[in-house]
């Protein structure tokens, strides 16, 4: 998923790429979920009414608007696209499978050409035919003006996208985007990429009926493709209800169960109050779940002392890393051993504590999350074992000829996040008082704090950062951030290391034209820990969910893709 504080729609404290009530993106002690697959006592059954408790309402639920991945969580009861996640616990769940495709798609002229064909039998809510030209509408409108929001990538990616500016203005359509049968969608790209599948689970590929294209109000009463139709959407997307959608066939969806026959999403509630209801489990709140509010450490505590309520806490992770960033245009981050040195003192035992602890935050020293589908490649370029060490790290400060120590700055987010907070920012200051560096903080209001990391102009010369996957794949996880043409001096800028490697750029491109996922896997490993060496970013620590889920709640599935429940595969009866 994009950088994270850039999208508040990301799956850190909040939700999910992408991610959200449709939990984005892709994330216990165990990496299968916990106990995910169990959940209450007897085998899921239909019926019943499934209740979502959230913080943040679904502000956007137009599929061109929507940024997940996966299809989302909530989007996806209501939107079938091409491909879609694996419906699995832990790392199965990682892969990604036909949805309304019968197949994931087939690449030809180095991946530079995708083709689908789409299933038979498939419809909308009213009865009438999803058809390919359906498709090609779908993604055509999310490159209007009045639709922004949704992953960027076919701009780049496909023939004439960077100029295309959707069907309300250029009735012509894209003409890298073929339909010769109505079963038959071809995608012309610019250049190879490998991942196209993973990228066809986003809602832009869900269909829209032209006929039925109402605009910016699409959202109130989209034309369902999945198990589920829209009959309420209230306060920008702070109530919905979901009701069963007669004309869905389990015989051409083989992923999803839709066991409840209702669902209902309440938003903007406290954090507190959604915990409170989970585990209390009055009424409703037996039946209900979240998508975007962990436990914290005190809450943690308490339920790890009640056997009951512990057996009732889906473990999730998401591929996800915070990290300080450096950008070597200020000084004295233009030093390498500058770098180097502030790599070596950092304490990650503090940096965790801080973060909540070991159940909420794991120790990181590449920038690739612990996740094989994303390559990690295990490395650590400057071992100075779990409490840093402060003596390593002066030696390379007089190196760099400051023997007498050093002042900087660290900019980072007053947001209670867990991940760029004040909290994780005076656990660093402390760690590097050790080694002889004297810290002052830059504490920004959220919105302030996005605006000044990502201006090429104003960037800091060191702050704290976090990166989601858009996908379960190295690619979108390294290339935005050190992809030397990816560098956006007039706009938002994610490579702040302004790293721009003729040699890693073009083992990107050569990785981009692999189709076989796991080979590409391994190449983003090596690249990731290739580009490690040079001290570009201190990778702090991956974020762990825990969450609760309603008593009566059974068939809990919690995938490394989202690290969160799949309310597709919840039954509460």
């Amino acid at each position: 998923m994009r950088h994270m504080s850039l999208i508040s729609r990301a799956v850190a404290a909040s939700a999910v790429s992408v991610v959200l009530i449709g939990g984005a993106v892709a994330c216990g002690p165990e990496k299968s979920g916990g106990d995910a697959g169990s959940g209450a006592a007897g085998a899921p059954r239909k019926g019943g009414t499934l209740t979502v408790l959230n913080r943040a309402p679904q502000k956007q639920f137009d599929p061109a608007r929507l940024y997940t991945s996966g299809g989302g969580n909530i989007p996806s009861l209501v939107y079938r696209t091409l491909t879609t996640r694996n419906r699995e616990s832990g790392a199965e769940g990682t892969k990604v499978v036909p949805d309304l495709a019968t197949d994931t798609g087939t690449p030809s002229d180095d991946a530079k050409t995708w083709t689908f064909k789409l299933k038979d039998g498939l419809k909308y809510e009213d009865g009438s035919p999803i058809t390919a030209a359906d498709v090609k509408y779908g993604v055509e409108r999310s490159f209007a003006a009045e639709l922004s929001g949704g992953a960027p990538y076919l701009r780049d990616w496909l023939v004439g996208g960077d100029t295309y500016q959707g069907p309300y203005k250029e009735k012509k359509g894209l003409d890298s985007i073929e339909t010769p049968d109505e079963k038959t969608i071809v995608f012309k790209l610019r250049k190879s990429e490998g991942d196209f599948p993973f990228y066809a689970t986003s809602t832009q590929f869900a269909p829209v009926p032209k006929s039925k294209d109402t605009g910016v109000k699409y959202a109130e009463h989209p034309v369902s493709s999945g198990p589920y139709k829209v009959v309420k959407n209230v306060g920008d997307g702070e109530q919905m209800v979901l009701e069963r959608n007669p004309n869905w066939s389990e015989e051409t969806d083989k992923e999803r169960h839709a066991y409840p026959d209702r669902i209902e999403v309440r938003s903007g509630l406290d954090p507190a109050v959604i915990n409170q209801r989970l585990s209390s489990g009055q009424g409703a709140d037996a039946a209900a779940v979240t998508t975007d509010t962990n436990l914290g450490p005190a809450e943690l505590a308490r339920v790890g002392g009640d056997g009951k309520l512990a057996d009732r806490v889906g473990t999730g992770h998401f591929g996800q890393t915070s990290y300080l960033a450096f950008n070597p245009a200020v000084k004295p981050f233009d030093n390498p051993k500058v770098r180097q040195a502030i790599s070596y003192a950092i304490n990650r035992t503090s940096v965790v504590n801080a973060a909540g602890g070991s159940s909420l935050a794991e120790p990181a020293t590449t920038f690739l999350p612990d996740q094989k589908p994303l390559g990690y490649t295990p490395y650590d370029h400057f071992p100075a074992g779990a409490k840093g060490d402060p003596g390593k790290a002066r030696e390379l400060l007089k190196e760099a000829g400051y023997e007498n120590g050093l002042e900087i700055t660290l900019t980072h987010s007053t947001a209670q996040n867990s991940e760029t907070s004040p909290e994780i920012a005076t656990a660093v200051q402390a760690a590097l008082k050790e080694a002889g560096i004297t810290v002052k903080l830059e504490g920004l209001e959220d919105n302030d704090y996005d605006e000044k990391i990502h201006s090429f102009a104003k960037q800091p010369g060191l702050f704290i950062a976090h990166w989601g996957a858009d996908w379960p794949s190295g690619g979108p996880f390294l290339a935005p951030v050190f992809d030397g043409r990816q560098i956006v001096k007039d706009g938002a800028n994610f490579n702040t290391a302004r790293l721009d490697d003729p040699k890693v750029n073009d083992e990107i491109d050569e990785i981009n034209k692999i189709t076989d996922h796991d080979a590409a896997a391994a190449r983003w490993g090596a690249l990731d820990k290739r580009i490690g060496e040079q001290a570009l970013t201190v990778p702090l620590f991956h974020p762990v969910y825990k969450r609760l889920y309603g008593k009566d709640v059974k068939n809990v599935v919690i995938s490394d893709w989202t690290g969160v429940l799949d309310v597709s595969q919840v039954a509460v009866k």
